[in-house]
């Protein structure tokens, strides 16, 4: 009993060593700067492009001004105070936030990255930048689409993330889409992030194979992750997603909550809400009633339910409620809308 007392202890205090190793940054700051620091001929390249955006204006980061003639990955350390304005680029750009908070503007829509977090854009997405606070750092990692053929082979399934890397090697489908990941207390991932960094820094084609792998296995980890909460956004992703929720709302117009919705499509409910209001001008919520009091008339008209049942089976418990809306939606109560329409209603249908 003694010995395999002792054998457990040893087995106690090397499983503590090794998590202590886990969470232990393995760069610094300062590294950090030497690894990733621009050339000058970068700053006088970004410098150039950035004096010349305005509002009106969008530029386009060229991939050729930071990878070598066959290298695919490169890394830069972001800690700018100034606004990067709007722009695009012919490659994915990965962002890893090392510290602080970055604020992106895509589309309208405003994302707000935490220490962690990490957002993926395809070379298709409009985007402006800055951060939240003045010591903040952000590791950029700038992309050849044909990277990602190894990672791509590392996922299987149907997922976000394979979704993504497909539409960005499709060069016939030029829609802007994001992938956004919040890690909480990801200490692997954190691990395989500085990996990742520190190959991708070292600026040699022979170093992009072991980036590829040491990217698929970030991607795995974050799939497999309870702790990582994805965001994902598309121009086409939109029009899916107001084409289920219209699908949804018709066949479960008695149940569904934007919740529900939201929660399938790994979207905020802000996000969800904007979104549907942006391509159909109407709310949630308005989708829903308009769906609720259609199918309340036709059960008025087709049906001998009482008004009760039809408020019921409609979605509305509260007859009250129900009552008001449907007096100011056809300016009478339902009981009277029966008597008025349903005889006209009937004379239609046996001619």
């Amino acid at each position: 009993m003694g010995n395999i007392r002792r054998l457990f202890m040893i087995r106690s205090q090397e499983l503590k060593m090794q998590e202590e190793e886990v969470n232990q940054h393995i760069m610094n700051e300062q590294q950090l700067r030497q690894l990733l620091c621009l050339s000058q001929g970068e700053q006088q390249y970004l410098a150039k492009k950035f004096d010349h955006a305005d509002e009106q204006t969008s530029i386009t980061i060229d991939y050729h001004e930071f990878l070598q003639k066959h290298q695919m990955i490169a890394a830069r350390m972001n800690n700018s105070l100034r606004v990067i304005p709007r722009h695009t680029h012919n490659y994915i750009e990965m962002i890893y936030v090392y510290r602080g908070g970055i604020v992106h503007q895509i589309g309208g829509t405003e994302l707000i990255m935490h220490q962690g977090d990490l957002l993926l854009m395809n070379q298709y997405t409009e985007h402006s930048e800055r951060f939240t606070d003045q010591d903040g750092i952000g590791v950029v990692f700038i992309i050849r689409p044909e990277f990602f053929d190894i990672p791509l082979q590392m996922i299987h399934g149907k997922n976000e993330i394979r979704d993504f890397l497909v539409n960005s090697l499709r060069k016939n489908n030029p829609q802007s889409q994001y992938l956004l990941f919040r890690n909480e207390e990801q200490p692997r991932i954190d691990n395989l992030m500085e990996n990742l960094i520190e190959t991708a820094a070292n600026g040699c084609d022979r170093e992009d194979a072991i980036s590829q792998y040491t990217i698929g296995l970030i991607f795995l980890h974050l799939l497999g992750s309870s702790n990582s909460r994805m965001e994902n956004f598309s121009h086409g992703h939109r029009d899916s997603i107001v084409r289920e929720t219209q699908a949804y709302i018709e066949s479960h117009y008695s149940t569904v909550t934007l919740g529900q919705i939201a929660h399938d499509f790994h979207q905020p409910l802000s996000t969800m809400s904007k979104i549907i209001k942006e391509e159909t001008g109407c709310t949630f919520r308005e989708l829903l009633m308009q769906k609720r009091f259609q199918k309340a008339v036709q059960l008025l008209l087709e049906t001998d339910l009482r008004v009760e049942e039809i408020a019921i089976h409609v979605g509305y418990e509260n007859l009250s409620y129900f009552y008001r809306q449907f007096k100011k939606r056809c300016g009478m109560t339902p009981r009277q809308y029966r008597l008025i329409h349903r005889k006209s209603f009937s004379h239609r249908n046996s001619g």
